[in-house]
């Protein structure tokens, strides 16, 4: 996986939207929402700095996944197992998947 799929992982996995990240940043939705789009490009090392020390990860997380198992430890069982389903879908799918969150957390606010 790349830069934008585990951006949008990392996302999910801690319930933040990317309107959220963008206040937790400093760095505009605009810019947040081309890291996530289908043919986006890899930000900058400092934008990469910015937005792993807003989620508590490593840029070598980011930008290749490794550790990413770790990560999953610190949730719930229940996350565990809808994080596992997730993973066997294609990447339309999880398109989908993610966007209905983002709907949903914007419902909530």
């Amino acid at each position: 996986m790349g830069f934008k799929e585990n951006l949008k992982d990392e996302l999910f996995y801690k319930g933040i939207s990317s309107k959220e990240l963008s206040k937790l940043t400093g760095i505009s939705q605009g810019s947040i929402s081309n890291y996530l789009k289908k043919n986006s490009s890899i930000p900058t090392a400092d934008v990469a700095v910015k937005i792993a020390n807003a989620l508590n990860v490593s840029v070598e997380y980011l930008v290749s996944g490794k550790n990413s198992k770790i990560h999953i430890k610190e949730y719930s069982t229940d996350i565990k197992i809808i994080s596992d389903k997730i993973e066997k879908l294609s990447a339309h799918d999880k398109d989908i998947i993610s966007s209905l969150i983002d709907i949903i957390l914007e419902k909530n606010k």
